[in-house]
């Protein structure tokens, strides 16, 4: 709960009263590596705050094929933010990448708070565009270069998820093959 509430003093939007009351709300869940905290088809009705591990929020291609669309550390909210707001079934399951210990707050209990606490939609708009801006940045290199100069630089921004995230789900991110990947690596050792 300690990483949580230190998130929430982020910008220092929220006052100390209002934190207690927040993070009161959120439920600690626990997930196993390969874990959906949300199965395709489900309306993301539920943010999910990293406690500890990783989550990767990913898509299926029409051959069936998984694509990583974003990871989620410790001490970072995920949602699938179109369901969410739409209200409709997502296409971007999220799972656990690695055992994983989260907290999750239901979107019912943010809609209950907002009328409590005044700064509440501040907050959490200050929160999803930093998530928004951090995205932005990392489109920048993985549409341009080549998959070795995309390898090196999420290694350079993310060397925990380097060190922690199967191959597999590190290619799909980057669009390239796991091949590639295994080459790259062999070559920068």
């Amino acid at each position: 709960m300690d990483k949580l509430t230190s998130t929430l003093e982020f910008g220092g939007i929220l006052s100390p009263k209002d934190i207690a009351l927040f993070s009161g709300q959120f439920k600690k869940r626990q997930l196993k590596s390969g874990e959906h905290f949300q199965k395709d088809g489900d309306i993301s009705h539920e943010i999910a705050f990293v406690e500890s591990g990783i989550l990767r929020l990913y898509t299926a291609t029409p051959d069936g094929a998984e694509v990583t669309k974003y990871f989620a550390r410790e001490k970072q909210f995920l949602v699938d933010l179109e369901s969410y707001y739409s209200l409709k079934p997502s296409n971007n399951p999220i799972q656990a990448v690695v055992d994983t210990g989260i907290y999750s707050i239901r979107k019912s209990a943010i809609e209950k708070l907002s009328l409590e606490i005044p700064h509440l939609y501040i907050f959490i708009k200050t929160i999803s565009e930093a998530a928004l801006l951090t995205k932005i940045k990392d489109n920048d290199f993985l549409n341009f270069g080549d998959s070795k100069t995309k390898y090196l630089e999420f290694v350079k921004r993310y060397p925990d998820l380097a060190l922690q995230v199967p191959q597999q789900f590190i290619a799909s991110y980057l669009q390239i093959t796991p091949q590639s990947l295994s080459r790259i690596r062999r070559e920068i050792r």
